[in-house]
């Protein structure tokens, strides 16, 4: 009789394969759960830099280089153009004010200024003669004048005699009224001639008035003149130095163009130029300070020029305490010019971190120095030395501030 054999539902084949699977299973789940999924990279301590965070007074400044120059400098422009005929001294010497420093020959306003000389003289002469020959005419008016008065006045007795006569009847009517029309007529011309040589004078007064306000101007024409010849004459208007003279003999030179200067030097001011993107940020009074043969001046901002060219702006400062001793023109010095108040904060090194992250984030080291970890920050201002730190980092602790440019995709450094 045959006997039903009960078929095994789990065979060792089939067990196997289970716990295989349930092994991967559990891996994949400790992989997903567990495991570290951190990148890390190996790095060699002498190839970074670390910085390390701390507390202190955060000033913001720019770093400049500035220049020195003479307190007060006058630019030597040609007036009138000529050509260079002789040079009293040479650049580099002191001069006094007034002093001439060159001397510049120009033929044109030469004989210009005789020609107007010339045509003074000439109206000068024609005001002598217009009086001499208004005079003359005023001498021969005047004694016509005088021959009717004494006509007149002896016209005039006779008029008088003959109106007592004719009352009497001793002379006849026709004798009486003979005199009495050349009396009246004589009259006439009195009034006629004393009016003429009035206005003759009155005439004269003028011409020779007109005359008069001719020559004045005449006169000013030609000091405008003189004043231009003098203007040939180059000198100091100012004791100095000739620091810049750009002139030679026979060499012709244009109006306004500029030969030299001259430098006042019982004082100095530095000038710098200035990036922009600081122009809201400058304005006079700002302080700052310098480094010169190992002491530190304070320094303030004068005067700032708000026109921008290639992108920068010129400002001029003056020293705030005193000048230092044995400085010179031309030198260079670097400033810090401050920004604000300095103020306590978090700071963090600068370096070249900044570049790849902008700042959002950097490796710290762990307190046994053995890796660094990357981590999220916040930093606010900056200046050339610091960064401010906003949060994400505290005082002690350190940060590879070297470059991250062969670090971006990586979350740890394993330091070597």
């Amino acid at each position: 009789m045959d006997r039903v054999i009960e078929k095994k539902r789990f065979t060792p084949k089939k067990l196997a394969v289970t716990a295989g699977i349930s092994l991967v299973l559990v891996f994949i789940i400790y992989t997903m759960l567990f495991a570290d999924h951190t990148s890390k990279l190996n790095v060699e301590t002498q190839r970074i830099q670390v910085g390390q965070v701390q507390e202190g007074l955060f000033q913001e400044f720019i770093a400049v280089d500035g220049s020195v120059d003479p307190l007060k400098t006058f630019y030597l422009d040609i007036t009138e153009g000529g050509r260079v005929e002789k040079i009293y001294t040479d650049d580099g010497h002191m001069v006094e004010k007034g002093d001439t420093i060159l001397k510049l020959s120009n033929t044109t306003l030469q004989i210009d200024f005789m020609t107007r000389e010339t045509q003074l003289y000439d109206l000068m002469n024609e005001r002598q003669n217009s009086e001499i020959l208004m005079k003359q005419d005023q001498i021969r008016k005047l004694n016509e004048l005088a021959e009717i008065e004494y006509t007149l006045a002896t016209a005039e007795r006779t008029y008088n005699r003959n109106k007592l006569l004719i009352a009497e009847k001793v002379i006849p009517q026709e004798e009486f009224e003979s005199t009495k029309d050349n009396y009246l007529y004589l009259k006439r011309r009195k009034d006629l001639a004393e009016r003429s040589v009035k206005q003759d004078e009155q005439l004269m007064n003028d011409r020779l008035r007109q005359l008069d306000e001719s020559i004045r101007r005449m006169q000013a024409n030609i000091n405008m003149a003189r004043n231009t010849l003098n203007n040939l004459y180059v000198t100091a208007p100012f004791t100095g130095q000739l620091s810049t003279l750009k002139a030679e003999v026979g060499e012709s030179k244009a109006p306004g163009e500029n030969i030299g200067q001259i430098d006042d030097l019982n004082g100095y001011k530095i000038k710098a130029n200035i990036d922009e993107h600081y122009i809201s940020r400058i304005y006079p009074g700002l302080g700052g300070s310098f480094e010169f043969n190992g002491k530190t001046y304070q320094v303030k901002v004068a005067k700032v020029f708000p026109e921008v060219q290639n992108s920068t702006f010129q400002l001029d400062l003056e020293f705030a305490d005193t000048t230092p001793e044995g400085i010179r023109r031309g030198q260079t010095l670097q400033l810090k010019i401050n920004l604000n108040d300095s103020g306590k904060a978090i700071l963090l090194p600068r370096g070249g971190f900044y570049q790849s992250t902008g700042g959002n984030w950097v490796f710290v080291l762990d307190e046994s120095g053995t890796f660094a970890q990357k981590r999220t920050i916040q930093l606010g201002r900056q200046n050339p030395n610091y960064y401010e730190v906003l949060s994400g980092l505290q005082p002690g602790e350190k940060v590879v501030t070297s470059t991250y440019e062969n670090y971006k995709d990586v979350d740890r450094l394993e330091l070597k």
